[in-house]
């Protein structure tokens, strides 16, 4: 998972780019990885603000980091108060002018991989109303990033979402995008992939949604030239499938509760005497039927008990279990930490803990030495981390991108 940055032979990026929604910065590290220049970073969450300044600077042009842009990209109304469209417009303007005028015939590329919440199935009854409000405004999040796509016309554009995010349900959003973009003069193209197919050692399904101006698309980069579909590639060529043992097993033993003096964000979260014991049962890779017939007698939840007794069925299979060791990781979720919601214990069996925030980092792609901050906090780090675009996935398709591309 070495860092390859590619640029063109006059030193010059291979690309200018823009991250709307960016987070603790997971896509801006993948562009960055693949050559390009991310002039900013925009999100309305300040809390991401020093993890994505601190990790991520630039190796071309004037070598600086890349600016976190605290911004909402609605417009003000009556309605919406917090709006901030016109002011973050002046501040591209004013940006992306600037460094159009220091390397002019370098492509631009926005990124738009909105929060991807809204499109998940968490029951709307666990919401409060005003979380509810939230994100029914957040579904409108592609439709208001076109309208940015609208002012500048980059050359390329690149989103990323959960794989539901295609599903009817949701009213068409992911579709209604991508037509957007066609009417403004883009070829585009839309998949399912899944993560380990990429070198990312982590089972994880997204949607991927590329375009190209037009005018600029490579012909053999088409399904066909009569739709002016772009094909999307279903894994990386060069990448073979790493495993949980590949990727984590080279760290430190730490126990739960512990933090590790001389590695950022190897924490891993505090368990009760009860998870422990359920922690030093379960076997790599295994389903929790083990908790009926532990050494220390059935442990089964019995929330766990009265539903599986009502349903006649086993459910909730995987909470309280270890990662397989020679499989990818489940998908990295912002509750990673925690054993209780998912297979997140690790695959060693003499380390009763789940995985530390710094291993799902790794899980995720991330670099080693890429910090998450306050590094003394674990649910705001989870959160950043689970809710991240893995690095390595954003460099495949910016890489794909500009390959697509006649302007590179």
């Amino acid at each position: 998972m070495g860092t390859v940055r590619r640029l063109t032979k006059n030193g010059a990026p291979a690309f200018l780019a823009v991250d709307f929604f960016c987070g603790a910065g997971g896509t801006t590290r993948g562009l960055i990885d693949a050559g390009g220049y991310v002039i900013a970073g925009i999100d309305k969450d300040q809390r991401c603000g020093v993890t994505y300044s601190e990790n991520n600077f630039n190796s071309s042009v004037d070598f600086a980091n890349s600016r976190f842009l605290h911004y909402d990209v609605f417009p003000k109304d009556t309605d919406y108060e917090a709006g901030q469209q016109l002011e973050l417009m002046d501040k591209l303007d004013s940006l992306i002018g600037y460094y159009k005028g220091k390397v002019p015939k370098v492509p631009l590329l926005f990124a738009i991989c909105a929060p991807c919440q809204p499109f998940t199935s968490v029951s709307r009854k666990a919401l409060s109303e005003s979380r509810k409000k939230g994100r029914e405004k957040d579904r409108n999040l592609l439709a208001q990033a076109a309208v940015y796509v609208e002012r500048y016309m980059p050359e390329m554009v690149l989103s990323e979402n959960v794989a539901g995010i295609r599903d009817p349900k949701y009213g068409g959003i992911w579709e209604d995008f991508r037509r957007h973009l066609e009417n403004l003069g883009y070829a585009t193209g839309s998949k399912v992939v899944c993560t380990s197919k990429f070198g990312i050692p982590q089972f994880r399904k997204r949607s991927i949604l590329v375009a190209v101006r037009k005018e600029l698309v490579r012909e053999g980069y088409l399904n066909d030239t009569i739709s002016g579909e772009l094909t999307v590639p279903p894994s990386d060529p060069g990448a073979v499938m790493v495993s949980v043992a590949e990727a984590i097993g080279h760290m430190p033993s730490i126990k739960a509760g512990e933090t590790h003096r001389d590695i950022p964000n190897h924490r891993a979260r505090t368990l009760s005497d009860l998870n422990l014991k359920r922690m030093s049962s379960a076997k790599p890779g295994q389903s929790n039927a083990y908790l009926a017939t532990t050494s220390f007698g059935d442990l089964t939840l019995d929330c766990h008990r009265k539903v599986n007794q009502r349903l006649n069925n086993k459910c909730f299979t995987d909470v309280y279990t270890r990662m397989h060791p020679d499989r990818p990781s489940p998908t990295i979720t912002t509750k990673c930490h925690s054993i209780s919601n998912g297979r997140f214990g690790h695959f060693d069996v003499l380390q009763n803990r789940g995985i530390s925030l710094r291993e799902a980092a790794i899980l995720q792609s991330f670099p080693e030495d890429y910090v998450f901050y306050p590094t003394e906090q674990i649910e705001p780090i989870a959160r950043m981390i689970g809710n991240a675009v893995p690095p390595r996935l954003a460099k495949f398709f910016a890489g794909y991108l500009i390959a697509a591309s006649a302007r590179h």
